[in-house]
């Protein structure tokens, strides 16, 4: 079942980001819109956008989840296996993602503050430098 989804998944994310569907919603809702006067701008009418959108979105939910799931997953693997690799890296880091979030929050703000992090006065090229000095 979950190779059959994750197949699903992947499918219809890859299709779901392409040009091609935004440009068919976009004629879905458009034909919709055109089509109010024909049906006199009626409570069916609307029901029908409504419902489509609806069930539509509560799919879609599932399909982006899965995929930011495995996403994730496979870069957190991949971040593990950096800290591995690297000589001098710490490897109680590796896992962390399992943590509850005040944990991870406490462990953010002991580095920030180990490595002289001030949020007030960051930048990206501050940040690389602080990064580099604990070389």
């Amino acid at each position: 079942m979950d190779r059959l989804f994750t197949a699903f998944a992947n499918r219809i994310s890859a299709w779901a980001g392409q040009p091609a569907s935004f440009a068919l919603a976009t004629v879905i809702i458009l034909g919709w819109g055109i089509s109010g006067p024909i049906f006199g701008w009626s409570d069916t009418w609307q029901l029908v956008i409504n419902t489509g959108t609806t069930i539509v979105t509560f799919l879609m939910v599932f399909v982006i989840q899965n995929a930011q799931n495995r996403d994730a997953a496979a870069m957190q693997a991949k971040l593990d296996e950096l800290i591995r690799a690297l000589e001098g890296a710490r490897g109680e880091f590796i896992g962390i993602e399992h943590l509850p979030d005040s944990q991870i929050s406490q462990i953010r703000t002991d580095i920030e503050q180990e490595t002289g992090f001030d949020a007030k006065q960051a930048t990206v090229a501050i940040s690389v430098k602080t990064l580099l000095r604990r070389r």
